[in-house]
Parts: structure tokens; C-alpha cells; sequence
């Protein structure tokens, strides 16, 4: 049962079920729990680090995004084991995207703190979330970590043109049309990892 698997009791089974329904099962799904879950995460971590992490700004800004990034929800989901109690329509065929277990562990979170408030839910995340962890953390997606502040941060494009030369990679990112940043490897995806921690480096770190 779902309230066994994350440890809370939920008392509104409609909200609980909403928040573990995709769109394509029913309209009644958990889009607008995910939209409020989402706005309390995004706070939750960042008041967190705020009063328990002395880093700067930029520093803090890119371990919030690790903690609420998609990657690291479907992590929390997958170690629930919560995807059984999940209603999909037929269209999806029993495939969960990580997309959709992010989307699930915030509406989740949404409907903690609908029931018990706002002091019970910040435990929760700090738990679920393993905040008091943030030391250790070592997030090498700068990829994800780029994407994620980008889209938060900025409303502009944003592209990667690789191309090999001679036995490496060269990969270049844009915001818009603007060149920010190059990185090096001997295949793509470590050119553009590379080229994606030159970039967050200029734009989010002192």
C-alpha cells in the first residue's frame, strides 16, 4: 500500500490517487499537484541549504538543482518501489519515464503538505532527499545541471553543435545564437559533459 511505502498516512484517498494518476488514465491526474509540488521542493531545498550550507550563491543554486533535478527524483521514486501503485492509460504500456516519476514525487510532496503542512513536509523532503548529505554530493551531469539552471534562470534556446576533429570531439553551446562555452573529449557526450561544466563555471559560479 502507498501509505506503507512512504511512510505517511494519507487521509484524502481521492488526492493521493490523483497524485499517482497520468493524464493519459484520467483528466482528474496529477498535473496541478505536480505544479504546487514543484514551487514547495524548489523552496524546501533552498531554505534548507540556505540555513545548513555557507557555500555562494552560484555553488548553492547548482546543488539545489541536483537535489530537485528529474535524475534525482526517479532515484527517490525507484527507492520507494511506488511504481506498481501507479493508474496509466493504456497508451503508455506499463512504461514509467523518469519524466513521469519525477512528475509523481512532486505531486506527492504536494499532497503531504495539502494533509499535514508545511513543518511535516519539509521533514519529509529533507529525509527523502537526503539534505543532510549535500557535502557528499558529486553530481557530474552538467549536462542536466546546465539544462536545469538555464531554464530556471534565463528564457532563451539553447543548443549543442559537436562536430569531430581529427581523433576528438569539439562540442559548442549557445543560449539563443550566442556562443558561451567549448569543451573537448574523445567522443560526444564527454565533449559536450565537458563543454557544459565550462559553461556552468562561467554563468552560475564566482
Amino acid at each position: 500500500m502507498i501509505d506503507e511505502k512512504i511512510g505517511v498516512e494519507f487521509k484524502n484517498r481521492k488526492l493521493i490517487n490523483e497524485a499517482l494518476t497520468h493524464p493519459s488514465k484520467s483528466k482528474n491526474n496529477y498535473q496541478r499537484l505536480e505544479f504546487l509540488g514543484d514551487s514547495i521542493l524548489d523552496f524546501v531545498v533552498g531554505d534548507y541549504l540556505f540555513e545548513n550550507c555557507d557555500k555562494k550563491e552560484g555553488d548553492l543554486t547548482v546543488l539545489r538543482a541536483h537535489f530537485v533535478s528529474e535524475e534525482y527524483l526517479a532515484e527517490c521514486f525507484d527507492k520507494l518501489d511506488i511504481e506498481n501503485e501507479l493508474f496509466l492509460g493504456k497508451s503508455l504500456q506499463g512504461k514509467v519515464t523518469r519524466a513521469i516519476k519525477g512528475d509523481v514525487m512532486e505531486a506527492i510532496i504536494a499532497v503531504i503538505y495539502l494533509e499535514n503542512g508545511l513543518e511535516f513536509v519539509k521533514n519529509f523532503i529533507v529525509n527523502l532527499l537526503g539534505l543532510n548529505g549535500f557535502e557528499n554530493v558529486e553530481d557530474t551531469n552538467y549536462k542536466s545541471q546546465l539544462q536545469e539552471l538555464i531554464q530556471a534562470n534565463f528564457k532563451c534556446s539553447l543548443k549543442y553543435v559537436t562536430e569531430k576533429e581529427d581523433d576528438n570531439f569539439v562540442a559548442n553551446f549557445y543560449m539563443d545564437e550566442d556562443l558561451i562555452a567549448t569543451g573537448y573529449g574523445k567522443d560526444k557526450l564527454s565533449a559536450e559533459q565537458n563543454c557544459a561544466f565550462v559553461a556552468l563555471n562561467k554563468l552560475f559560479k564566482d
